[in-house]
């Protein structure tokens, strides 16, 4: 057993500070990015660790949670702990991170890493209106999907665009998401029933079905059996509450508007 027991670290004198500090700079970096944009925990940690290894350190422990990440370098008296407070869906940013690091594993030097990881972070995100028109684009096509008629497009469109600039636009100011969500979903359930009232829409249910899914948790909800099926059950039970409130917030929305009207 005794074999089995964690030993006293002992500074390693053999890698120069300064190289090590920018090894650490390196690897908490790129775990921070990939957090904040959507990826897994266990990609996150196993990123972390194959960089840090990669160049020369070892003894190298990391932990990852949804809202944590704590890196320590123990042969260099290294350690710090980093709090996620903002979580986007930026699979842009996860690739690029995850293409830097098997560059880095195959031959990329600690410079040209920094360099890398400085042009993935000042990568700036899609502008609003392009957001809002692909929301809406995206709706359409699901409405069309689910059999819809092709004269409720327009009223789909102008929906989902509704609830995609919503979301988009206050959660840029705030952080509480619940109550975007609902209000995004209030608002496209009202935008269905007020033109098809009008007269210009037909089928209100598949207008506000089509409407909120770009505002369903996709990758949350696959992230969070992802983590689960890997053994992170603190993980994604986390990811998997995210989720489920955020669908709960989409119901509250449309439910708020079918009391009101009916």
């Amino acid at each position: 057993m005794l074999d089995q027991l964690e030993q006293l670290d002992r500074p390693d004198d053999s890698l120069d500070l300064k190289y090590v500090r920018k090894v650490f700079f390196v690897a908490l970096n790129c775990g921070k990015t990939l957090m904040e944009n959507g990826a897994e925990t266990y990609r996150v940690e196993d990123t972390m660790y194959r960089i840090a290894t990669y160049y020369g350190i070892e003894n190298v422990q990391v932990f990852v949670t949804t809202t944590v990440i704590i890196l320590s370098m123990n042969d260099y008296s290294l350690s710090q702990q980093v709090r996620i407070t903002e979580r986007n869906n930026n699979l842009e940013k996860v690739v690029n991170i995850n293409d830097l690091s098997r560059r880095i594993v195959s031959g990329l030097n600690i410079e040209d890493a920094l360099i890398e990881l400085k042009k993935i972070s000042d990568s700036k995100i899609f502008p609003m209106w392009l957001m809002v028109m692909f929301g809406g684009i995206a709706g359409s096509m699901f409405l069309m999907m689910f059999g819809g008629p092709i004269q409720d497009l327009a009223v789909t469109f102008i929906a989902a665009a509704t609830g995609v600039f919503i979301t988009e636009g206050i959660q840029r100011y705030t952080s509480i998401k619940f109550f975007t969500e609902v209000l995004a979903a209030l608002m496209i359930a009202l935008i269905a029933n007020i033109y098809v009232g009008l007269g210009i829409g037909s089928n209100v249910d598949l207008i506000i079905i089509a409407s909120v899914m770009p505002l369903v948790p996709g990758v949350p909800i696959t992230n969070a059996l992802r983590e689960i099926i890997r053994g992170h059950f603190l993980a994604g039970t986390m990811k998997g509450v995210e989720a489920g409130l955020t669908a709960v917030a989409i119901g509250a929305g449309v439910g708020i508007v079918f009391v009101l009207v009916g």
